[in-house]
């Protein structure tokens, strides 16, 4: 086939990137041609999403696409999961969205479950439960008496506002919508029933589209601000995940059980394995894993995980009293330091959103009685590390759930860049991992795009220009007998706390 270029614009919680890929009929290039910082913007006391200036720099992304050249077939906007906007009468945009980490939410599990039992809640979503999800949020507003929810007419989470934008199409996307607690996998809907039993109004929840559909072309006022004339608007995957995992190069073994998990590593580390079909038991209940859908009629049963947040938010800290530590510079300190000194649990609520990282680490190993890192090599050492220890952690509930052992784990995403934790993960799991591609979620929004457009046929064919693509690199496992010694006190750490 004759090159075609299409765009994808990947928005996550610190940055968002414009990436134009373009495929030839057997491999895939990448070009970033636009790249701006995201993050949340406090507000008398509330943290929001800034979506008008994302708008803005989605549309000079567009700009910056066009003047490479060439027309773009499509393109295609994932973001993360769980947040949402809320339109009025008349399409007006009621608010900034909130932001997840936002103190809305705290305590609203425990007020939850008092109006609905923890176990109907999961009956209803099959979804991990966190404070955060969609559910809880708009629980919060509700319990607040918000007059934006009461006015509300539509509920778009994030991609599905700029999707809006770009095309005056309102639609939920399925994977993204899977993200929200609202929705029933079983029932293959929104979760009416549980809605009703919160007093929240089913109404403003939209018709549910899945990846690939086609919402036409640009609106004629964008297309012809940014110069990308002619271009439809695609829905890929949208929730980042989503995208991420059809993008992890394993080779499909027919009529065998996947021997493979992934983790979609970033601010978060999302690890999982994928499955036909949602998988809503009790074992998947008592584990709080979640059923999040995923692309070509699948689902991803996996469990969130703090991610590199941990490192990020120290550097921030660091950075902030002048120290202007480049990720390099963190990396050497890191590998310096003393190893399997001391351990948290990543997914405490100590590391949600602490004000100082770093001191929240140190004070978690003070009250758990373990050594205090001394120094910011240790501390970011104490981090990593808790994170391959909470990996192994959860890789084995997934081989319960898996019902046999995974031999690769394939991490992707731009923390495939933090070599000493693809390492430690090897080493804490004894396990074979397979990193790569770095640009997980972009190729995985341009090829469902692709297959969209026909270019290509299924997913395992995706796969397949994925494995042609790009490089990955592996890593064995190493000493071992060191990690399991390691790992027994991280085990009884995670004991001591529940």
């Amino acid at each position: 086939m004759a090159e075609k270029a299409y765009l994808a614009v990947d928005i996550g919680a610190s940055s968002g990137r414009h990436v134009v890929g373009r495929f030839d009929g057997k491999r895939l290039s990448l070009e970033e041609v636009y790249r701006f910082e995201n993050g949340p913007v406090e507000v008398l006391g509330s943290l929001h999403w800034d979506l008008l200036g994302l708008w803005s720099q989605v549309k000079s992304g567009f700009r910056a696409a066009a003047s490479r050249g060439g027309p773009v077939a499509s393109v295609g906007v994932d973001t993360w999961g769980v947040d949402f906007g809320l339109l009025g009468r008349g399409d007006v945009l009621l608010g900034n969205p909130y932001h997840y980490r936002d103190s809305r939410t705290n305590g609203m599990l425990e007020k939850a479950f008092s109006l609905v039992p923890r176990e109907e809640i999961f009956r209803h979503t099959g979804l991990q439960f966190m404070q955060f999800n969609s559910l809880y949020q708009l629980l919060a507003m509700k319990m607040a008496q918000s007059p934006l929810l009461e006015a509300a007419k539509s509920w778009l989470m994030m991609p599905d506002l700029f999707h809006w934008l770009l095309t005056g199409q309102k639609t939920n996307e399925f994977t993204n919508a899977t993200t929200s607690q609202c929705y029933n996998p079983l029932q293959g809907g929104w979760a009416q029933e549980l809605l009703a039993k919160f007093g929240l109004p089913a109404e403003i929840f939209g018709p549910i589209s899945p990846p690939g559909t086609d919402l036409g072309l640009l609106r004629a006022s964008v297309a012809a601000e940014t110069g990308l004339s002619g271009t439809r608007v695609v829905l890929p995957g949208t929730h980042d995940t989503a995208s991420a995992v059809m993008a992890v190069p394993a080779a499909s073994r027919p009529g065998q059980r996947p021997d493979w998990c992934y983790i979609s590593l970033g601010t978060w580390a999302l690890l999982g394995i994928e499955s036909p079909q949602p998988v809503v038991t009790d074992k998947v209940l008592q584990l709080n894993f979640t059923n999040e859908g995923g692309v070509g009629n699948t689902y991803r049963v996996l469990k969130n995980i703090c991610g590199l947040w941990l490192v990020q938010e120290c550097r921030r800290v660091w950075n902030q009293a002048g120290r202007n530590f480049g990720w390099e510079d963190l990396n050497q300190l890191s590998a310096a330091a003393r190893p399997l000194v001391a351990f948290i649990d990543p997914d405490a609520q100590d590391f949600l959103a602490p004000d100082d990282m770093p001191e929240a680490i140190r004070a978690f190993c003070r009250k758990t009685g373990q050594t205090v890192p001394a120094d910011e090599g240790a501390v970011v050492r104490c981090a990593i590390e808790s994170l391959a220890m909470k990996v192994r952690h959860v890789l084995g509930m997934c081989e319960e759930l898996a019902g046999g052992r995974i031999e690769t784990i394939h991490i992707v995403g731009g923390g495939t860049k933090n070599r000493q934790l693809c390492q430690a993960t090897a080493d804490a799991c004894a396990r074979r991992v397979v990193a790569g591609p770095v640009e997980a979620t972009a190729t995985g929004n341009l090829m469902m795009q692709a297959v969209a457009a026909g270019d290509v046929q299924t997913i395992a064919e995706a796969r397949e220009v994925v494995r042609n693509s790009f490089p990955v690199e592996e890593y064995t496992p190493r000493d071992t007998a060191a990690w399991d010694e390691g790992y027994a006190r991280f085990v009884r750490l995670l004991d001591r706390k529940t």
